[in-house]
């Protein structure tokens, strides 16, 4: 989806250039849905910024993941400030990557960053990495207790990242999943576990969920996610006899069938492609076998 709301195109007559102003109407709206009591799910309209979802209580905000800047972050304090005022008090980041953290300083100048020590420790572009705001770092799991509500916030190991956390409303019955969940498209692999991942959306699956906030694109529930966990599944299920019967890396590409999931976007741009997907999980397959 082109998200700008114009772009210039140059155009040369005789000796001069004319530049043309093309005005774009995006595909949809940014999208705020109710998913439990006093929690919400904020969509964006932007798939270069992710998704967020916010709780609000009496004791403040908690807003997890902010887009990919600040003003992407300003156009999600706006839709939160259509339903409170009160202070966003915590900002849960699911990894590092910019587009799921950019937005903090719009969002929550004041409020206090959790995430996994591997996400805290890894430096936003452009920002110092001694950031004066409180910060919370976990290795394993953490509780939050707010205004009423009980937040559990986990690592499942390393899978789309080397730190992702989860975010679970076990009250409301929903979750953030981050990148570990892209609704209708292929992921970009970050130096994660492809294996392990496949085990964390198990997990979650086995988890009492009916609202599924993937870190792009659409709302979703369990079926939704059963789905791209079956694609990355299928991915290991091809690629990894393929590599143990010593096919080269070309080989492997030219065997791989994954027609039952043409349905899934694919974004070569963002690496986020059948073939990078594919060629992610072998190098992860020789890493692997050079350890051993």
């Amino acid at each position: 989806m082109f998200d700008a709301r114009c772009f210039c195109k140059s155009v040369r007559l005789g000796g001069s250039i004319l530049v043309l102003m093309l005005m774009v109407t995006p595909a949809f709206a940014s999208q705020v849905h109710k998913i439990g009591n006093d929690l919400y799910a904020y969509i964006s309209d932007n798939d270069s910024s992710a998704n967020s979802t916010f709780l609000i209580t009496p004791a403040g905000i908690l807003v997890v993941d902010t887009g990919l800047n600040e003003q992407e972050g300003r156009k999600l304090l706006t839709e939160i400030r259509k339903i409170s005022a009160l202070p966003v008090r915590y900002i849960v980041n699911t990894h590092y990557h910019p587009d799921h953290r950019g937005g903090n300083r719009a969002v929550g100048p004041d409020a206090t960053v959790i995430s996994t020590v591997f996400t805290l420790s890894q430096k936003m572009p452009g920002t110092a990495n001694n950031s004066a705001r409180e910060r919370i770092g976990f290795t394993d799991k953490m509780a939050l207790f707010l205004g009423g509500h009980t937040v559990e916030i986990y690592f499942p190991g390393p899978a789309h990242t080397l730190g992702d956390a989860v975010v679970y409303f076990p009250q409301e019955r929903a979750i953030a999943t981050g990148d570990l969940f892209l609704n209708g498209s292929c992921p970009a692999m970050d130096e994660g576990d492809m294996e392990n991942w496949i085990a964390a959306l198990d997990s979650i699956l086995n988890l009492p969920v009916d609202e599924v906030v993937p870190g792009h694109f659409d709302l979703a529930g369990k079926e939704q996610l059963r789905h791209f966990r079956n694609y990355l599944a299928e991915l290991r299920d091809q690629v990894s006899p393929m590599f143990r019967a010593h096919a080269s890396l070309k080989q492997v590409l030219k065997g791989l069938d994954l027609h039952k999931y043409k349905d899934l976007r694919q974004y070569p741009k963002y690496e986020a492609t059948f073939v990078d997907n594919a060629t992610a999980y072998y190098y992860q397959l020789e890493k692997r076998a050079r350890r051993n």
